[in-house]
């Protein structure tokens, strides 16, 4: 693989006390930089962008892999999140504050983040790849702003309807943030995949590398027992407002940038049946595709069919350029 160089970015959030941390990577031979050859990765509801995203398994990471392709790559941890500033609510027990960070929060988030590297690299869009909840703020970035990208990846694109991470017994209003242990997050990976299969499903080493990265990213979680990762609840407020009670949070027919949703069969969290009721309603973007990937649930990048995902994605971005 060529040489890939890494920077670290702490940016202003459009709100005063917040810095959002950005990671970027690329190839050290390249000196010329395109929007239809950068991209920035945006997460979903519970884990930070740079430990899923650009967690190194047999050795690449998924930003690697786009990196080493001639691309300008690039991750944000929403506030709340991963290297990101925490709200001050955080340090509250949960149940003192409202839920946090709601999609309107993310949003100023994600263009904040955005308008850095259109400045960093004067151009004026780029590609954006959401994973979960991260679809649902990269569609509605796209949407308020399409003359800002050129390529849209949906990964897990929730649509209408339940998903199972809004299916949690819950008694009592929602507080400011969860705490999710190791074997919950475990448990829910594992949801929907047929017994037969599940033994093969994680290659050796792939869980235990990512829950160790996922939860050295919150210290204040990792000094509880069992230990936890502490994740913001406005996600949770948003998901009953809207898309379980059936109201788009946004409109597809205002994306115009060309789109790919890529699911996975057993994907338990966000049914591959939503991207097949989204998909005709991206009436005016220009192309759309929808690739279903077998044998893979809502983490199928850390699996063992994970570089089928990455192949899928990686031929839409190449269209582009």
């Amino acid at each position: 693989m060529p040489k890939i160089v890494t920077g670290e970015f702490m940016v202003p959030a459009y709100a005063p006390g917040i810095a959002l941390y950005v990671r970027n990577k690329h190839r050290a031979d390249m000196t010329a930089f395109a929007p239809a050859r950068t991209v920035l990765f945006v997460h979903g509801a519970t884990y930070p962008a740079h430990a899923s995203f650009d967690l190194a398994l047999d050795g690449l990471s998924w930003m690697d892999y786009i990196a080493a392709r001639g691309y300008d790559v690039y991750l944000l941890d929403l506030r709340g999140y991963g290297k990101s500033t925490r709200p001050k609510e955080m340090d509250d027990a949960p149940a003192a504050n409202r839920p946090l960070v709601r999609g309107s929060t993310a949003l100023e988030d994600i263009a904040a983040a955005v308008d850095f590297v259109l400045r960093r690299r004067s151009m004026a869009r780029l590609g954006l790849i959401g994973w979960s909840w991260g679809t649902v703020l990269t569609a509605t970035y796209a949407a308020q702003a399409p003359e800002k990208v050129s390529r849209l990846v949906l990964y897990s694109p929730i649509w209408l309807g339940r998903t199972a991470s809004l299916l949690e017994n819950r008694s009592g209003p929602l507080g400011a943030y969860r705490t999710i242990t190791r074997e919950q997050a475990r448990a829910r990976w594992y949801a929907g995949v047929p017994e037969g299969a599940k033994a093969t499903l994680i290659p050796n080493g792939f869980f235990d590398a990512w829950a160790a990265a996922t939860w050295a990213s919150d210290p204040v979680g990792a000094d509880e027992n069992p230990p936890v990762i502490r994740a913001p609840n406005g996600v949770l407020q948003d998901g009953a407002e809207y898309w379980l009670a059936g109201k788009p949070y946004y409109d597809p027919a205002k994306i115009t940038a060309p789109t790919l949703l890529i699911t996975a069969a057993w994907d338990n969290d966000v049914p591959p049946a939503m991207a097949r009721a989204l998909l005709p309603l991206l009436v005016n973007a220009s192309g759309t595709r929808h690739v279903e990937l077998t044998e893979g649930t809502h983490h199928v990048m850390m699996e063992k069919n994970r570089i089928a995902l990455f192949e899928a994605v990686q031929a839409f971005l190449d269209e582009g350029t």
